[in-house]
């Protein structure tokens, strides 16, 4: 019996999801030079709303949503949206782009150990292999002495870890979310709270900011920001989903931390040094072996009660 062809362009969708993440956590970095952490978080938000706004709006027919459903909406985005980027944007004030995408890399671990806590699904020994080996590679950057403007320290590496279960809570979160909302609505409503969340303390810093000093490529690449992060990100990856394993699509987060350091070492002039590549090396691998499908695993779909939006 002839093997099924390979699902070619939901492959892309997930390498271009995670390249994204990946991509906009450096570049976060060079957005922090122009703007406060809680502004940057509340344009970013404000920014995705106006172009998600088509989606907020219930399908035709649609049931109203459940207490349940609007608790677990704004837990979403309070842990996966409010806090992370409070955390990562923090974090990011003092940790370098490299070792960031590292610690980042430890995302599928965390999701796999928080579905075991909270989802009860079995930890196989390969996850938790996995676990060991991104630990392995977080304390090296933990242990790194870094000279200059890229130094890593304490603090920012704990906040950027933060990050990471932050994020986890979200896919976790997520998983229960998917069985009502579509997820373009998810997304949105999401989003809608977060911007809920950060706007006072976004327009607490915006009253003694001055826009006019911020050059014109940073405008440009806040809109990215904001696009890739709130929306371009979710929608790629939900739709890979579909054809692809939720066990196998989690091999494509080694996008994230190369897709980090590349932007660290082109455009933030960062060095990769020997203990770095070696963290690196441990948490791809842990990745690997956290996200590697079981024999005779089948995909799974993502049952959904909307209609319309992807």
């Amino acid at each position: 019996m002839p093997r099924p062809p390979l699902p070619i362009a939901a492959y892309l969708c997930l390498a271009a999801s995670t390249s994204l993440v990946g991509s906009y956590v450096g570049l976060s970095k060079i957005l922090l030079l122009s703007f406060p952490v809680f502004l940057l978080a509340w344009l970013r938000f404000g920014i995705a709303a106006l172009m998600m706004a088509g989606w907020v709006k219930a399908p035709a027919g649609a049931a109203p949503l459940s207490p349940r459903t609007r608790g677990l909406l704004f837990l979403e985005s309070f842990i996966g949206n409010f806090l992370f980027s409070i955390c990562l944007l923090f974090g990011l004030r003092q940790c370098s782009a490299m070792a960031a995408g590292v610690i980042m890399s430890g995302i599928p671990a965390a999701v796999a150990l928080l579905s075991a806590l909270f989802l009860k699904e079995r930890l196989r020994p390969l996850v938790l292999a996995g676990l060991v080996l991104g630990v392995a590679g977080i304390a090296l950057v933990a242990l790194e002495r870094q000279g200059g403007a890229a130094q890593s320290t304490p603090l920012g590496i704990a906040l950027v870890l933060a990050a990471v279960f932050c994020e986890g809570t979200y896919v976790v979160i997520g998983k229960r979310l998917t069985q009502d909302l579509a997820p373009r609505r998810i997304s949105a409503l999401i989003n809608l709270w977060g911007l809920a969340l950060v706007t006072p303390l976004g327009l607490w810093q915006a009253l003694s900011f001055d826009f006019g000093a911020v050059p014109a490529p940073h405008w440009a690449l806040l809109v990215f920001y904001a696009a890739a992060a709130s929306m371009i990100t979710v929608v790629l990856w939900m739709r890979g989903l579909r054809a692809v394993p939720a066990s196998q699509a989690g091999v494509f987060m080694v996008f994230l931390p190369v897709a980090t350091a590349l932007v660290g070492w082109v455009f933030l002039e960062e060095q990769l040094q020997l203990t770095q590549a070696l963290a690196y090396g441990l948490a791809l691998s842990g990745v690997l072996l956290a996200t590697w499908p079981e024999r005779g695993g089948r995909p799974t779909g993502m049952p959904l009660t909307e209609q319309g939006n992807p």
